[in-house]
């Protein structure tokens, strides 16, 4: 029974010790709360990774964005790269452990989304490696590190990290830290709504001829009809018609066959 007390007396006292310098550290959330709701607000994603009970931590996070903290409120893009079993696999096999992350965000981030990094030590590779490919397609980098400074804590944007040696204590208090940044989020979200937007989406209009001059097959065969949809880089669809509603002139490539109607290749479909 002694050595059971013991044991939790060890841990409380560790984690009692980390609290006041942690209290100081941790009033950055606030600002990172601002900052992820007009990210979020705006159409913008937060991805998350971490590895082993960071990896755990990092999945609560963004469980609790898609879902809700407290009251009920409309869901919001978060994706915990850890979690995607057969991406993690696939790229781990092709291209190392050390790529998973990093190729991951490569294919999610868009300009302006943040990615959130967990790490008791700050030291592992596949973080590191996906905070260099944040900064290729410009995506903010955040970290939920062990006493500082640590190589991930010098990479990026900012970072929050735990003072205490312990990295159970570490754990404990990224937990704490993740419920109060989505408290955070919550609290700014109202006044994010009242702020002007600026749309993000890029309008592509589509025309129904590919990039060497060629008709695409399918407007070609049906002669008119709406153009295809094209995302465009932030995930979100264009306006979806082609130059003028329809086809290229409104049917066919001329509008109607060679003698006024449809011909088994033109304007309309044989």
């Amino acid at each position: 029974m002694n050595d059971v007390m013991s044991a939790l007396d060890g841990h409380l006292s560790g984690l009692a010790a980390a609290l006041l310098p942690y209290r100081r550290t941790a009033e950055r959330l606030a600002g990172w709360g601002t900052q992820l709701a007009w990210t979020l607000a705006t159409g913008g994603r937060l991805l998350a990774a971490g590895n082993g009970g960071s990896a755990a931590e990092a999945q609560h996070l963004t469980a609790e964005l898609v879902g809700k903290l407290r009251d009920d409120r409309e869901p919001y893009s978060a994706i915990a790269l850890h979690a995607e079993t057969s991406s993690l696999t696939a790229i781990g096999n092709d291209y190392g452990y050390d790529e998973v992350f990093a190729r991951q965000v490569r294919a999610h981030g868009r300009e302006n989304d943040i990615l959130l990094l967990m790490s008791t030590s700050g030291t592992s590779t596949n973080l590191l490696r996906a905070v260099a490919a944040a900064r290729e397609v410009g995506v903010r980098c955040w970290a939920f590190t062990g006493p500082a400074p640590n190589p991930l804590a010098e990479v990026c944007d900012d970072v929050l990290a735990v003072p205490s040696p312990d990295s159970q204590v570490v754990q404990e208090l990224h937990l704490v830290s993740l419920h109060l940044l989505c408290e955070y989020v919550d609290e700014a979200l109202p006044l994010v709504r009242q702020l002007p937007r600026t749309p993000k989406q890029r309008t592509v209009e589509f025309t129904g001829r590919l990039p060497g001059g060629a008709d695409t097959p399918a407007l070609a065969a049906a002669g008119s009809g709406p153009g295809i949809n094209r995302p465009a880089r932030n995930g979100h669809p264009t306006n979806g018609h082609g130059a003028n509603g329809h086809g290229a002139n409104g049917h066919g490539a001329n509008g109607h066959g060679p003698n006024g109607h449809g011909s088994s290749r033109r304007g309309c479909p044989s």
